[in-house]
């Protein structure tokens, strides 16, 4: 064999055109035009607007424009989510509240601009990928191209003379790269082979991922439904918008495709660090529910732990806060229960401070027998530090020393105004302190079982010993999830095969001498410069080389490795 085992630099543009077929469709990739503007009026400015939004270029710009465009969406409160945000906004930022107006800033996801980019992209995928499938489909029903005319051209090249018959060593050529997992097929008196298909099927099924993810992206906003709920231990919930504390959803999405489900929260376990650098972390949160699927499924048991939600149907139940619900009973003047229930309070800290409001609306009179309204203003603490601490917070979320601190008043509390309220805040605009002895608010501290009586015979408030606690959950639907998930999954698996998958055409021809002597040329070309085009024909040119021995007395013993620098000129048949 000859020390021809060399290569050249990459083909130029005139010596392509001597490769032909040979060197052509590497790649779906459509063909760059030199750009024109059009002269057949209104069709031909259409055909070319085609041209430019199906091109990669444009693809790609849109892409980051999308990008680009949820970033506001991101940083600005968006009115689909949290209305009372953006009043605030616009209250604090009456000018700045007016131009994100008119630009749709409150509402990325469902502005104009936003859908036009979004919809623009998508035509653009569709235009892109449907004649590039249909191309490939093409090539993989064809055959590899034959042979270029030169072999000793192509950037890498191997030649050798032998005693063997051309047949046999085409007949070995075509076993050797059928082996190898080529394509292959005789064609004249050359072996044309090509590997790397998957390199396009990779690049199809990447761009078809992002059409299936921006499919399940709009699904998923037009269908989705968001709701919290809190409860208390013992209570339950039916998912109906009724019930939920918040609800929001999208612009399709109707009550009837409301999972139907029921639960109740059985128990609630918090557990907590208590020594170390992490006092107060959270160890165990969990609570165990007993739940029903549909109007007549049967009660079954299970326990929600955070990142681990339940999945009824297309819902998911999340646990997503925690906090302490005091047990609040308060008797009228004349020591007639009037309320008798837990009152969830929020926290306002990692140790878990919490606050809100006890409203008395119904049955309770005063001393005089005059119907009223009662509100209190509650502060709890679960580890009270004692007097000492000289501060009103816990020191440890856990249940160690807890502390109820109540301030009351009583009158209207404004709940029949039609206005709605927070159940955690008080409209004190109608109502009275109630006064102590010298004349200041009444207020008193208070631990469990333990009662206060209110000024002038009013009644009394009793707080319990039993301090319940409640779970925040989350119900959320979210019908394009799974396909979103596949989408992201396979762009990224269809990314790494068009990245790491090199697709490369070998040619094997065995042709006699002038002197009888049969003259083996070997030849490989990749669609981009690598080194393993070279290296793979150096290994396939050394195993032919053992079924189709050289000529000792002219060649060397061996093929040499074939790589992708320098040049050097045939000899024996080549001359």
């Amino acid at each position: 064999m000859s020390k021809t085992t060399a290569s050249e630099p990459a083909p130029s543009a005139a010596e392509d055109q001597e490769l032909g077929a040979a060197g052509s469709q590497l790649s779906t990739a459509p063909e760059e035009e030199a750009p024109s503007l059009p002269s057949l009026g209104v069709i031909g400015w259409a055909r070319w607007f085609w041209r430019q939004l199906t091109s990669m270029r444009v693809a790609l710009l849109l892409l980051l424009l999308l990008s680009l465009g949820a970033i506001p969406g991101s940083l600005i409160p968006q009115s689909g989510q949290d209305e009372t945000k953006v009043a605030d906004f616009r209250k604090g930022n009456p000018t700045l509240g007016d131009i994100y107006d008119k630009l749709g800033l409150f509402h990325v996801y469902s502005s104009v601009w936003f859908s036009a980019i979004y919809i623009l992209l998508f035509v653009s995928l569709i235009g892109c990928i449907v004649p590039r499938t249909w191309q490939f489909v093409g090539q993989l029903r064809g055959l590899p191209p034959g042979a270029p005319r030169r072999l000793n051209r192509l950037p890498a090249h191997t030649t050798w003379r032998t005693t063997a018959e051309p047949e046999q060593v085409h007949q070995a050529a075509l076993a050797l790269l059928k082996k190898r997992r080529f394509r292959t097929h005789l064609t004249g008196d050359a072996v044309a082979a090509e590997k790397g298909y998957l390199r396009e099927t990779g690049n199809l099924v990447f761009h078809i991922a992002l059409i299936v993810m921006l499919i399940a992206f709009a699904w998923g906003q037009l269908f989705k439904s968001e709701g919290n709920k809190l409860v208390v231990e013992g209570d339950g919930f039916s998912n109906t918008l009724t019930q939920y504390d918040d609800f929001k959803s999208g612009n399709l999405f109707t009550s009837d495709d409301l999972v139907p489900f029921s639960f109740n929260l059985k128990k609630f376990t918090g557990t907590y660090e208590r020594t170390g650098p992490n006092k107060g972390t959270p160890r165990v949160f969990q609570a165990d529910l007993t739940y029903s699927a549909g109007p007549y499924g049967k009660d079954k048991k299970t326990t929600i732990e955070v990142n681990y939600p339940l999945q009824i149907g297309d819902a998911k139940v999340y646990l997503v806060s925690h906090g302490y619900a005091p047990v609040i009973t308060v008797r009228d003047a004349k020591g007639k229960v009037v309320f008798d229930d837990a009152v969830p309070l929020l926290p306002l800290d990692a140790n878990v401070t919490s606050s809100g409001v006890v409203k008395v609306l119904d049955g309770y009179r005063n001393a005089q027998g005059k119907k009223e309204q009662l509100g209190f203003n509650a502060f709890f603490v679960p580890t009270f530090g004692g007097s000492a601490s000289g501060t009103m917070l816990s020191q440890f979320p856990a249940l160690d020393n807890p502390l109820l601190a109540l301030s009351a008043y009583h009158g209207d509390l404004g709940a029949d105004s039609g206005i709605p309220q927070s159940v955690y805040q008080m409209d004190r605009t109608n109502m009275k302190e109630f006064k102590d002895s010298q004349g200041k608010l009444f207020k008193k501290l208070l631990k469990p079982g333990e009662t206060m009586k209110l000024p002038n015979g009013a009644g009394s408030v009793t707080f319990g010993k039993d301090v319940k606690e409640w779970a925040g959950f989350q119900v959320v639907q979210e019908p394009g999830g799974g396909w979103a998930l596949a989408g992201a999954l396979a762009a990224i698996g269809g990314l790494a095969a068009s990245l790491f998958i090199q697709r490369r055409r070998v040619w094997v021809r065995a042709v006699k001498g002038a002197d009888g002597v049969t003259v083996v040329e070997m030849a490989g070309l990749g669609r981009s410069e690598s080194a393993k085009v070279p290296e793979e024909l150096g290994d396939l040119a050394g195993v032919l080389y053992e079924q189709a021995p050289g000529l000792s007395e002219e060649t060397v013993a061996e093929p040499d490795a074939v790589s992708d620098s320098g040049a050097a000129s045939a000899e024996g048949a080549e001359n």
